[in-house]
């Protein structure tokens, strides 16, 4: 009987999941809108005392995307009040929605990562997620990898679709 060899195992081949760096901790959609005069106005008193006396320790640890789902002309220091009460509590604040957020932290994430293990060997980024990674975080992903891989995939090892290959 013949010895089944795992190819893939032996071979150079590198997977990045991006499921593996995903911050964890709760995710916030902060929505300004209940604070606004019939969803529509935003009176300074009133917004100004809702701000001061909402309990802002509820977002301890939390990551916060901070957003006005109403049709309503919001100024920006609104959103930069409420960013400043937050950042006391909150892992990380953003003005937006929470694939801003998500977006925003994969950024930072990938900018720290050591990519020497990536140089000159083919690479599988991995799909299948199950946690709400952000397309725009392939792409910045896409972007580290490029310059030093010897080529790049998506998928799984057993099925994947080229993206990159270098030039000899």
């Amino acid at each position: 009987m013949e010895e089944i060899v795992n190819r893939v195992t032996n071979s150079k081949l590198k997977t990045f999941d991006l499921e593996e760096i995903y911050p964890e901790g709760k995710r916030v959609l902060f929505d300004i809108k209940d604070w606004l005069f019939q969803e529509l106005i935003l009176k300074e008193v009133d917004f100004r005392a809702s701000v001061k006396n909402h309990n802002w320790s509820q977002y301890k640890n939390s990551f916060v995307a901070i957003t006005c789902s109403a049709d309503a002309i919001i100024p920006s220091w609104a959103f930069m009040l409420i960013a400043s009460e937050l950042n006391l509590y909150a892992n990380k604040v953003v003005i937006g929605n929470l694939e801003l957020l998500e977006t925003v932290l994969y950024q930072e994430l990938l900018e720290f990562i050591d990519y020497k293990d990536f140089v000159d060997v083919p690479v599988i980024i991995k799909g299948c997620a199950e946690k709400p990674i952000p397309n725009a975080a392939y792409s910045l992903l896409i972007s580290k990898l490029q310059p030093i891989a010897k080529s790049i995939m998506f998928g799984e090892a057993c099925s994947t679709v080229p993206l990159y290959k270098a030039k000899k």
